[in-house]
């Protein structure tokens, strides 16, 4: 999966168009929506808010507690079993994938954890590449969902 310029949310404004936004709005109603319809409720919701690149959704799916990851920039969904500041644990999800593909791009967790290739992050900016640099992450995942200041 070849990553798109602006995934991690950093650009050079004097360079770079800003990245686009993914309206978090109808993925909060989505959440709440499948949650409900799976007999599970939404714990909480986060907007992307700095320095996370990301919206989450905590969800109670029956026995099985889980997150709901959309990247704020583009289209690109995960679920997860841990969320914290430079920690998430990705993970699989049928229910969730299937609920959620008609809509946005499921990531797989063996997608997500795989190490990261020069030829994956060859259409990032210059200000990504920067951060990535700095931050060192080991997986596509930590790219895409990150905490980067």
């Amino acid at each position: 999966m070849k990553l798109p310029n602006g995934i991690t949310g950093f650009y050079h404004a004097n360079v770079d168009p800003p990245p686009p936004q993914v309206d978090g709005k109808p993925f909060k109603q989505l959440c709440f929506d499948v949650a409900i319809r799976s007999g599970g409720k939404v714990i909480d919701f986060k907007s992307s808010q700095y320095p996370a690149n990301f919206y989450y959704a905590q969800v109670q799916m029956v026995d099985d507690p889980l997150y709901i990851l959309l990247n704020a920039h583009y289209p690109y969904l995960a679920v997860a079993s841990t969320v914290e500041c430079g920690n998430i644990q990705f993970i699989d999800h049928p229910v969730i994938d299937e609920q959620f593909s008609p809509f946005y791009q499921v990531l797989q967790s063996a997608e997500l954890n795989a190490p990261i290739h020069p030829n994956l992050i060859s259409g990032l900016n210059s200000a990504e590449l920067k951060q990535i640099s700095y931050w060192k992450p080991k997986t596509i995942g930590e790219i895409i969902f990150n905490y980067w200041d």
